[in-house]
């Protein structure tokens, strides 16, 4: 049965010209991102041109005063969020595809979104919102905590549990966040706070600021190092647990650590942009086209890809509708939600 691993994880094989293409991949990614982030940096109510936004970046005391304030105080943190997010869902996605072996995995299939969704639900319902800076994040952060803990016990206590077990026990915490969600909306004590709570599970990027920043960076840093460290062990995990066992790698040592690190990552990505769905699911999928299976390469040109994915929607979201409001989780499932279905036809045809 041909796996992840095996379909492109072939480097030798490919023409020179693609082989020296891809050593390229990265710089032309990380060129394609600082490129699209100082686009979105110009767009919005008040249009800025690229030669004033990088004045405002890098010379403030020459700048205009309104440019830089807009730039620093507005744009800049959402454009930060939205790179970490993209990156760390991208991150998440690509990991949990290759140690559960299953193509469709994604950072909800653990049930960690659902349980950052869960949290924040608690703490808007509860009125955290307007009563704590960071109630709502540390809330879905808690929530997101709670479900990888008890992941973990699982996964400790029956060292025997599969992939397929791990996808199970997440579909039961996804049910079982999802019906404490629909319970809290129901029994919400007003009506703001319920469409409150229904506009953060459609994942909005809306004031983030760089409080929100500082809640993400240090886990999602900490976690996709980690991640990217590992490149090596997701090779041979994707390649079964018999190959992985014969390579030397304590399988489910090195499972749980891996799957504990995206979980980390996704837990503060949703924390801070609530629940974004597909940049997990299709982002590996369209970049393990291009590259291969070689998470060497794939890893870290997921994360550029999801960065500048979700770049791109939550910009869309902010500057290209006019007057109509819709929030980057609905752009992104708009966008990725057809181009997985173009990717699904075109590996049938």
């Amino acid at each position: 049965m041909t796996t992840l691993a095996t379909r492109s994880n072939a480097p030798s094989t490919r023409p020179a010209p693609v082989r020296r293409a891809l050593r390229w991949a990265v710089p032309a990614g990380l060129a394609l991102l600082a490129f699209t982030v100082i686009v979105a940096l110009g767009l919005g109510a008040v249009r800025l041109p690229p030669a004033e936004v990088l004045q405002a970046l890098f010379d403030r005391s020459g700048s205009d005063a309104t440019a830089s304030a807009i730039v620093w105080s507005i744009r800049l943190p959402r454009v930060i969020v939205a790179v970490l997010v993209g990156a760390a869902l991208a991150a998440a996605g690509t990991a949990m595809q290759a140690i559960l072996r299953n193509p469709l995995a994604e950072p909800g299939v653990t049930g960690v979104s659902a349980g950052a969704a869960f949290g924040a639900v608690v703490g808007i319902t509860v009125g955290l919102a307007s009563s704590l800076q960071w109630g709502v994040p540390i809330a879905a952060f808690i929530g997101a905590g709670v479900v990888a803990g008890i992941l973990n016990l699982v996964m400790v206590l029956r060292r025997d549990v599969g992939t397929t077990g791990i996808i199970l026990v997440g579909v039961a915490l996804n049910s079982l966040a999802g019906a404490g969600i629909a319970a809290l909306i129901a029994n919400a004590r007003d009506d703001a706070l319920a469409r409150g709570a229904l506009f953060w599970l459609a994942g909005d990027l809306a004031l983030r600021d760089w409080s929100h920043v500082a809640i993400a960076v240090c886990p999602i840093v900490v976690g996709t190092a980690y991640l990217l460290a590992r490149t090596r062990a997701l090779d041979v995990l994707s390649l079964g647990a018999d190959v992985a066992t014969t390579s030397g790698i304590d399988v489910h040592r090195t499972r749980l650590i891996i799957l504990m690190a995206a979980s980390l990552v996704t837990g503060a990505a949703v924390a801070v942009s609530g629940v974004i769905a597909f940049v997990g699911l299709v982002v590996p999928h369209a970049v393990r086209l291009i590259v291969g299976a070689a998470h060497a390469r794939l890893l870290p040109l997921a994360m550029l890809a999801g960065a500048i994915f979700l770049l791109v929607a939550d910009t869309i979201a902010r500057a290209g509708l006019g007057t109509v409001v819709l929030p980057t989780g609905v752009v992104s499932a708009l966008v990725g939600a057809p181009v997985f279905l173009a990717l699904l036809l075109r590996r049938r045809a």
